[in-house]
């Protein structure tokens, strides 16, 4: 069974990192979608596809054309698509932040979930993963329109892994508290590094998951702390 790999938000800390990662792993194709490619040279088995904003219907509709249903395949998708805003209580947070959250974290996902699913239906089955976030799960302060956004997402999550059932495909998320980016670092310059998951450490788990899809679903699994461990 041949099996194709499709990154939305290929680009980017995470999408870099874990793409890295998807590089180095058995699949038959692999396509990057993003903003822009960031990688050098690209593998015989990988293409890059621009894409254009994925809270537009028409956008991720077009994006998916390039990609072809068959029976004898196999389809996995990793998305790191979202976007952050907080740093505001409840009251201060004024309705268009809170419409930005929720399209660019919950309804883009919608998007790619309806239309990766189509592809799914007229294949062999397949997983799809998403990225959440840990205060989707455990709410924090002053990340009321995010937080709500990923904890949609969480329950999308859930929601579409009993849907997909009907056509064998499997749906988790992770849900890190913070990834070591180089964007984090900057912004909490005295934190300990060491305890921030990588984004590659989130690419070999997503690909454990995608290597497992048939019996892995519906799950959230949240990254709040790296431990480290000293090599005896």
């Amino acid at each position: 069974m041949k099996k194709e790999l499709l990154v939305f938000g290929s680009n980017g800390a995470l999408g870099g990192g874990v793409t890295e990662v998807f590089l180095t792993k058995d699949y038959d194709k692999i396509h990057l979608f993003g903003s822009r490619n960031e990688i050098d040279v690209l593998q015989s088995n990988t293409v890059f596809h621009q894409i254009k904003d994925l809270v537009v219907e028409e956008n991720v509709e077009e994006a998916f054309k390039v990609i072809s249903p068959n029976k004898s395949k196999l389809f996995f998708l990793f998305s790191t698509v979202g976007g952050f805003e907080g740093g505001k209580k409840l009251w201060d947070t004024d309705l268009a932040s809170w419409e930005k959250m929720m399209k660019m974290n919950l309804q883009s996902s919608f998007l790619i979930a309806k239309y990766f699913s189509r592809i799914v239906k007229a294949s062999a089955g397949g997983s799809i993963c998403f990225t959440a976030a840990y205060t989707g799960a455990f709410p924090e302060a002053n990340k009321a329109a995010y937080g709500t956004a990923k904890g949609g997402l969480i329950h999308f999550v859930k929601l579409l892994a009993e849907d997909g059932r009907e056509i064998k495909l499997t749906v988790n998320a992770v849900a890190p508290f913070i990834i070591d980016t180089p964007a984090n670092r900057a912004w909490m310059k005295d934190a300990d590094f060491n305890s921030w998951i990588k984004a590659k450490e989130i690419g070999e788990f997503v690909h454990s998951l995608f290597d497992n899809f048939h019996f892995i679903n519906g799950n959230i699994f949240t990254f709040k702390e790296r431990l480290q461990v000293e090599e005896i």
